[in-house]
């Protein structure tokens, strides 16, 4: 008895072991990335400085090189590295706004998908399971509508990406919603930005211009006398922002006539 007691909990330590590993495994590369660093290249001073290299090793490589963005987004989603936007926007500066929007909704989705697995993984589950009634009742109200929800926080850009891509596991959204809600709920921003960024190669190359210019006069301290600087802040035109915002409200007029039927036939 006693023997079948210690199996049966090495066991279950054995699948508790196998249901956080994966959530170990991010957890321990994340820290890897922001204790190296390594997110701080993630800008458009990193993208600019080396524009030119880029342009080249894109003409010689396409197929390599749309791979390698690909995966470095999906890297900076599951690992939910600051950066998605200057991504994008590069996707759209080296292959163009057409083939960088498609490569970036498809790796933000898997990226996306990858994380939401993760967390639905290591602690959604147990969390249903051991949720109280106020959060049941949140998860059966945000299912019933789960792809409904999930565009609206996917098209409204007033959440943080992360946020939006672990709440939906600790909701119980089934994963072939998420995947849909992700996939097209991203497609308008991403389109917009990956606009933008096919752009912005004479602003990088006026910069890049003015940059050398100014570091050719030897300045003392470089990095405060010769700054640079692309302004992204034009990018996010309140025109753009209300855009996003009525296609939110938009995906949110299914549960409202659902709503309102259930109203009109009780009463």
């Amino acid at each position: 008895m006693a023997v079948d007691d210690t199996n049966q909990k090495s066991d279950k330590a054995s699948g508790g072991l196998k249901r956080y590993l994966p959530l170990i495994v991010l957890a321990l590369a994340m820290a890897v990335v922001f204790g190296m660093g390594w997110h701080k290249y993630l800008s458009l001073k990193t993208i600019g400085l080396n524009y030119e290299s880029l342009k080249t090793f894109v003409a010689d490589n396409a197929v390599l090189a749309l791979l390698a963005y690909g995966a470095a987004y999906i890297a900076v989603v599951a690992l939910s590295l600051p950066g998605g936007l200057i991504m994008t926007l590069t996707g759209g500066l080296l292959f163009g706004w057409l083939l960088g929007a498609v490569a970036t909704v498809i790796s933000a989705t898997l990226g996306a998908t990858l994380l939401f697995l993760i967390a639905k993984t290591s602690f959604g589950e147990t969390l249903a399971a051991k949720a109280g009634p106020w959060l049941a009742k949140l998860r059966d109200g945000f299912q019933e509508n789960a792809l409904s929800y999930l565009l609206f926080l996917r098209l409204v850009p007033a959440f943080p990406f992360f946020v939006v891509n672990l709440a939906p596991a600790l909701l119980g959204v089934p994963l072939r919603t998420y995947v849909l809600g992700t996939f097209f709920g991203i497609i308008p921003g991403t389109t917009a930005f990956s606009v933008a960024g096919a752009g912005l190669g004479s602003v990088i190359e006026a910069q890049n211009a003015s940059y050398q210019a100014c570091l050719a006069t030897n300045p003392a301290n470089p990095d405060v006398d010769c700054p640079y600087s692309i302004d992204t802040s034009a990018l996010v035109t309140k025109e753009l922002l209300a855009a996003f915002v009525l296609l939110g409200v938009v995906s949110l007029i299914p549960i409202v006539l659902k709503k309102l039927r259930g109203d009109h036939g009780q009463g």
